[in-house]
Order: C-alpha cells, then structure tokens, then sequence
C-alpha cells in the first residue's frame, strides 16, 4: 500500500491550494451574468418559450460554426441519440454497434426502440471504439453503428466509415462530449450520417438545464428528425408517424447564444490547459505511474475531459487521497455498459471487453474547464505527486519562464491565472 505521508522528504506540498472543484459553472456565470438575464427577458417578453425565434437562430448559428446544412434542437442529449435512431429506422430485433466504455445513453436509447445493443471494445490509447472488434462484430443483423467521440477527442473516423459503409448500414456519432472537435477539418457532427450532441450544463456548450440538439447533411433526415421531435406532427394535429415530444425550450436556446460566440476561446483554453498538464506531469516524474491522454494529430481535441490512467490498481487510492486534500475527480465510467445488471441479457460477461474492462478500473478525470488556473492545476498535480511521495512540479511562474527561455510551449491567459474561487456543479455527470 502506498502511503500518503512524505515522512521527512523535503517538498513544498503546503504552498498548495487547499481545494480544486472539478468544475466552474458560477465563473462562467458570474462573467456573462448581465447578457444572461438580459436573454431570459427578452424571452419572457415575448412569451415564446418552446421553440421559438431563439430556437430557430441557435440552430442556424451551430449549422454555420459547425459546416453543416442542418442542426435540429431537441430536449436532451438523450434524446438526439433515439431521435437519430427513430429516423434511420431502428425496429426490434435489430442490432446496434457502440462502445460500452461511454455513458448510458448510447445504448438505453437502443434499447427503448427494441433494438439490441453489440457491445465494441475500445482502444487502450484512446478510449475510443476499437475499429479491429467492430469489424468483427459487424453481422448480417446489424442495422447501425455509433461511434463515440469520447472526452472531446473523435473516433477514428478513416476506419469507421468504410466499415460501415461495407456493411450499408448508417454512422450515428455520438458527440455529446466533442462540439468543435474536428477530424481532417471537418466538425463532428457532419461526418456521419446524424450527429448527436447534449447541451447538459457540464458539456463544453452547456446550458440552464436539459438541451441537445442533431446534426445531419442529408435533407431527408433532417425533415425526418424535426418531424419526429414533435410527435410527428405536420400540420398541427394531423400526424403522419408516431414521434416524441423532445423540444428545445426557448429559454434555454437564449442562454446558449450568449454562450456559443464564447465556445472557440472556451475550447483554445482547454487545449492550454490540457498542454500544461502534460508538462506538469512530466516535469513531476510520474511517467511510472500516471498515463496522461494524448491529443489527435488528425484533427482537434476538445477536452471535455481530462482522464489519465493510474497504474498499478492505485485509481481508487489515489482518488481518496485527492477527495480528503480537496481536489476533486470523477471516474468516467466504474462500471461499463455490458457488465452493467440491465444490461445481462445481451449475454457479454466479464472478460469479453477487455480494454473496456482495464479502463474502468484504472481511469481518472481531472478538472480541465476553461477558468482553470495555473495554480490549480500545479495542486492537481502536486497532490497526485504527494500520494507517490514525489516532490510537487515547480509553481506556475517558474515553469512559465522555463517555457519562455526553451521559446515554446502554451501558456494559459493571464486572466485565468487571476481567478481562485472553486465551481460548483451538479451532482450527475455524464
């Protein structure tokens, strides 16, 4: 057992910050307090609250940033993800290809249609659905695959879309975690045939509650989907299929136009923080027993999350140590789908994932949110270092001019380094 007391090594743990939340929703807040409450009036005067004119603008705003002719609001990420089924007609006893390292949704969504769920292993480095188990798990049954773009990075795209297009079956991404991500230039979102995206409050692009909306550059899904958002009603009372009611309300949709001119910036800042940790961590000589993530060369890593891997079964010792020195962490995800008890019937025990397996023991989220400053970070990885009875990296100002002399590196802006209040942030994450 690794203990959690440095017994006479001289460090400088105590020049720490008592506490890093893990999120920082009220900074965000306090920054754009005035544009917000000016939108929710506006949208109370008008007394359109569900899909209103600030529905309609949000969506053509997300269709322009992300290069796609249609982006269709719905009432929660979870939603876009059966919506998008719904449309490329998923029906019982069909069967559906994703990961099961990712959150509930993906596949409960399958689930609710009567479809089943073929559960993918992933790739040890990326986390990411592993293209090699998704070949071989391709059956003449197979109705449709959805890639992840898990934490912000995308999937690997170049050997999914031949896989599936072999198999004539469509590409639903599961983005809700990777808004701005990119591969060879192009968004998430449009590389597919539907894009599905969450505007949950700890998203990237988060709102005042439940949001999500869809991507698609196919016209007949796009009529589709906005039809089934309304329970396949058009005209009003005359309904053609039977759909849901998953609208976006308005309040919601004036929130996130304040927000969305801010996301690139946002985005920038995450990158910058997730370079700084990788120089933290190196210059702490925890190559031994932390595996930091990597960025994507083929395209642009959003870092929703920051997860790194935890060698040697310490994960869960490790995240103790954090919580009682007040840095907080998440693990993104304890239990993977397959091995979930809902989830027994599909018949894929213990050991048939096994990279899926390895990271859900072994994985950790860091905080990585835009405001994040210098100082936290260096705590984050100081009191990762306390645990491994390692000296902390050096404070933030003397790494920076080491950065300056070596003439390369990104620093984070001066006005994050300012800010020391810790978020809050609801008690689900996904």
């Amino acid at each position: 057992m690794i203990r959690t007391t440095l017994d006479g090594l001289h460090t400088s743990h105590d020049d720490l910050l008592p506490s890093v939340g893990l999120l920082a929703l009220d900074r965000q807040y306090e920054a754009l307090q005035e544009e917000f409450l000016a939108a929710i009036r506006r949208v109370c005067d008008s007394g359109r609250f569900v899909l209103g004119p600030d529905v309609e603008e949000l969506e053509s705003e997300l269709a322009r940033m992300l290069g796609v002719p249609h982006a269709i609001s719905c009432a929660s990420g979870s939603d876009a993800l059966l919506l998008a089924l719904m449309a490329v007609g998923i029906e019982p006893g069909d069967e559906v290809l994703l990961p099961s390292y990712t959150f509930f949704a993906t596949a409960s969504a399958v689930t609710r249609l009567g479809g089943t769920p073929v559960f993918v292993d992933i790739d040890p480095a990326t986390y990411l659905l592993d293209p090699t188990d998704l070949l071989r798990k391709i059956s003449p049954r197979s109705r449709a695959v959805i890639p992840v773009h898990l934490f912000g990075r995308t999937a690997d795209m170049d050997a999914i879309l031949p896989i599936a297009d072999h198999a004539g079956i469509p590409v639903i991404e599961d983005a809700a975690q990777s808004i701005l991500s990119t591969w060879h230039g192009h968004c998430s979102g449009g590389l597919g045939d539907v894009g599905c995206f969450s505007f949950y409050p700890t998203k990237n692009l988060g709102g005042f509650g439940d949001g999500g909306f869809m991507t698609t550059t196919r016209d007949d899904l796009a009529e589709r989907l906005r039809l089934l958002r309304v329970h396949g009603m058009e005209p009003r009372y005359y309904h053609r299929v039977i759909g849901i009611n998953s609208r976006l309300d308005s309040i919601q949709a004036a929130v996130l136009r304040v927000k969305l001119p801010h996301l690139d910036t946002w985005t920038s800042q995450r990158q910058a923080n997730a370079a700084t940790y990788a120089e933290l961590f190196a210059r702490a000589g925890l190559d031994g027993q932390i595996v930091v993530p990597t960025d994507e060369p083929r395209g642009r890593h959003v870092w929703n999350q920051y997860v790194i891997r935890v060698r040697g079964g310490h994960r869960d010792a490790l995240r103790t140590h954090l919580r009682e020195r007040g840095v907080a962490s998440e693990i993104y995800y304890p239990v993977p789908l397959h091995l979930q008890e809902c989830f027994r019937y599909v018949g894929c025990g213990e050991g048939a994932l096994p990279a899926t397996e390895q990271a859900a023991h072994e994985t950790l989220a860091l905080p990585i949110f835009p405001e994040l400053t210098a100082d936290e970070q260096r705590t984050v990885v100081g009191r990762i270092s306390e645990f491994f009875q390692l000296p902390p990296p050096p404070p933030a100002a003397q790494a920076a001019g080491d950065r300056q002399e070596a003439g390369g590196g990104l620093q984070a802006p001066r006005f994050l380094r300012r800010l020391n209040a810790v978020g809050r942030a609801d008690d689900v994450r996904c």
